[in-house]
């Protein structure tokens, strides 16, 4: 594991920007970019078109490790290259940002108020490939409806599990299970998560890390025991469907928790824009939330 890069994940100042979306979420990020379905016939234009504005994003001159401490990639993006240059290399060498790339391969159908990953049929060779192309980490999500007392030990265990594997690879794993914003109770999910993320915590072995992703809280300072165990090296907070301007608002009573925005990161940025403007635009959506994050 690259030592500069886990110095600066651990204690740098900034954000994390998440520009993963996988073909489920493709369509929906691009409308909003203002690329329409009608833009497209497959997933293969689809997929090169949400390359084009990952690319823009990333070669931005507003787009630097000044601010960005790190970008979770789709696994596309990191077999595909920014500016000639292969992503994961250019955005350390050029920009000084952390790649971490995305791993899990979507969600399965809810049970016990959970969706937990779908098996991870592909993950060896995955991960072979970033080990190769320098990623610092990966990232899973799962997705948490109801607070269901069983169903998050049993995301939490997932979770876990995996991140051994990817931990025993040199690869720091981000887990992310997720709380929907729309979840009935979701201040009780949310210390039911904590719970059980703590208890795991608590198991790993003296030299094991991970970091963690989560949805921002309802009770502000949530999640300040996980932020301070010993084996989390970051806590970082998801939008999950909040506007910037909610999710800076709630991030900032949030003391040293930081953002991995996606939706909230790109939120008015469209294809239209000349590359001022859209300079101009990403400029001013990253101040925002690196600011929200020095809290």
């Amino acid at each position: 594991m690259n030592e500069e890069q886990r110095t600066r994940m651990e204690s740098g100042q900034g954000f994390i920007a998440a520009l993963d979306q996988s073909g489920g979420s493709t369509p929906k990020a691009l409308k909003l970019y203002g690329v329409a379905e009608d833009a497209y016939d497959n997933d293969e234009q689809m997929f090169d078109l949400i390359h084009e504005m990952r690319e823009r994003l990333m070669a931005s001159p507003s787009f630097t490790g000044d601010k960005v401490l790190a970008t979770i990639l789709f696994e596309q993006t990191m077999d595909r290259s920014i500016n000639g240059e292969d992503t994961a290399a250019f955005l350390w060498k050029q920009k000084r940002i952390v790649p971490f790339v995305k791993v899990d391969q979507g969600l399965s159908d809810a049970e016990n108020g959970v969706q937990l990953m779908k098996p991870m049929t592909k993950l060896d060779s995955l991960l072979d490939r970033a080990v190769d192309k320098g990623i610092f980490g990966t990232k899973m999500r799962s997705f948490v409806q109801e607070p269901n007392e069983q169903g998050i030990k049993t995301i939490v265990e997932q979770q876990f599990e995996y991140g051994h594997k990817i931990a025993e690879r040199g690869l720091m794993p981000i887990l992310e299970p997720e709380v929907s914003i729309k979840c009935p109770d979701k201040v009780k999910a949310d210390n039911l998560l904590v719970e059980a993320l703590h208890a795991k915590l608590d198991e790993l072995a003296a030299d094991g890390q991970v970091m963690l992703k989560l949805t921002l809280p309802d009770e502000n300072n949530l999640y300040t025991p996980l932020i301070e165990h010993p084996r989390v090296l970051r806590v970082v907070a998801l939008s999950g469907g909040y506007s910037l301007a909610e999710s800076c608002t709630i991030l900032a009573e949030c003391h040293h928790l930081i953002a991995s925005f996606s939706r909230a990161l790109t939120e008015g940025l469209t294809a239209d824009q000349s590359d001022a403007e859209f300079d101009e635009k990403l400029g001013s959506n990253i101040e925002e939330i690196y600011t929200a994050s020095l809290t």
